[in-house]
């Protein structure tokens, strides 16, 4: 086997996996504490305010290792993709 070529580590998947990991353990924490998830998540988007996230199960904790863009950008990406 010759190794001519480079190799290339595709870390997006990756990335995009946590992201839809997290946000489900996020969903599920918000739900089982009796909040709108949706309401909830837009609200964190928008404002930053981590409040708006419940500390049920670490979902606070959770939600903010993700920078607010790239949780906006993954659900744009899985908007479309199903469109």
């Amino acid at each position: 086997m010759e190794f001519n070529e480079t190799m290339k580590i595709n870390l997006e998947f990756d990335k995009s996996q946590e992201v839809r990991d997290i946000v489900s353990r996020v969903y599920d924490a918000l739900k089982l504490k009796g909040y709108d998830p949706i309401s909830q998540i837009v609200g964190y988007i928008l404002s930053d305010d981590p409040t708006y996230i419940t500390s049920y199960n670490g979902a606070r904790g959770l939600i903010a290792r993700i920078e607010r863009d790239e949780l906006l950008e993954e659900f744009v990406k899985t908007y479309v993709k199903n469109l």
